[in-house]
């Protein structure tokens, strides 16, 4: 048998009918104690690997083990070693927070005699102790988030698979959410599979990290190693007047390859940083009144640029079709 802790697919698919496929043909191999980051845009194939890994959708061919055991034929055996909080959280707004853990604790048939006190253990690892006793349709949504992740630890899992945990939520609340998740892998040895479109998330928490693509996997590796691949900074201009653009454009496509911009023209430079002091002296020959000047090193977001010739959208919620 497998390592128990482990994710493994091999050519998996996922077809839809009248439908391309959402997933296709792809390799997964996830170790026991890792953080693995699935990225990519709404539409790539992101949510639907995750329900064929818990189980909770069939796949159309292909093969995936998750803890040791076949996710079609051993179903009950990946479930009960698995953790899951998925975009959509079920949560009953009219019972409280505690009510909902040990509702779970029950269902999960930890012995009655430990239920209340792992809920409590729970409520105080992720923070809503104050607020267990409160109806949950009075959560913010960040609550409501951090209430899910403690239901999908209720048992134990080895494995835990986290849907875009943090869609839509705060900056505190997902730099919360990312501190638990950590803490998890690093002293729990939990099996983490992340789904996310925050380039950020990838890049703080993540071990590897897997790019997908109209259900493909284009990239994968360390983020540090996907980033070494691209290896060369980006140069950022904004001009000073409405007019400036083409004049910085003209200029900067000398030095390497033009990259989307949103505030003004960017471009790789072919010579690394030390091509940033010719650009400087390029600019002031050209005359160009320039209003800001900055030097990027590469990101995950170049990363997906480079392997999909498009940026990552980094916000958002899935479609309302399955990925």
């Amino acid at each position: 048998m497998d390592h128990p802790n482990t994710i493994e697919a091999e050519k998996l698919v996922r077809e839809f009918k009248k439908g391309p496929r959402a997933v296709d043909g792809i390799d997964l191999h996830v170790d026991a104690g890792e953080i693995y980051g699935f990225l990519g845009p709404n539409g790539a194939g992101k949510s639907t690997t995750v329900l064929m890994l818990t189980t909770l959708l069939p796949p159309t061919a292909g093969t995936a083990r998750v803890g040791g055991y076949d996710v079609v034929h051993e179903g009950p055996q990946v479930r009960s070693r698995i953790g899951a909080a998925l975009q959509e959280a079920a949560l009953d707004g009219l019972m409280t927070g505690r009510e909902h853990l040990r509702l779970q604790a029950a269902l999960q048939a930890l012995p009655r005699n430990e239920r209340a006190a792992r809920a409590d253990e729970l409520l105080e690892r992720v923070g809503l102790t104050e607020a267990a006793d409160r109806k949950v349709r009075g959560y913010s949504g960040g609550m409501k988030r951090r209430l899910d992740l403690a239901m999908a630890l209720v048992h134990r899992p080895r494995i835990l698979f986290l849907d875009e945990p943090t869609t839509g939520l705060d900056v505190q609340s997902r730099t919360a959410l990312w501190s638990e998740v950590g803490r998890l892998a690093r002293e729990d040895g939990v099996t983490v599979f992340l789904t996310t479109q925050y380039l950020e998330e990838a890049d703080v928490l993540a071990d590897r990290v897997g790019i997908i693509d109209h259900g493909h996997i284009v990239a994968e590796g360390t983020p540090d190693a996907l980033k070494a691949e691209i290896g060369r900074p980006t140069v950022e201009a904004t001009a000073s007047g409405p007019d400036g653009r083409a004049e910085l454009t003209e200029v900067l496509e000398r030095f390497g390859t033009l990259v989307p911009s949103s505030r003004g023209v960017a471009v790789r430079l072919d010579a690394g940083e030390a091509g940033l002091a010719d650009v400087v002296r390029a600019l002031d020959a050209k005359g160009c009144s320039v209003a800001n000047l900055e030097l990027h090193q590469p990101s995950l977001d170049d990363v997906f640029l480079a392997k999909t010739g498009r940026s990552l959208e980094g916000h958002g919620g899935d479609a309302s079709e399955p990925e």
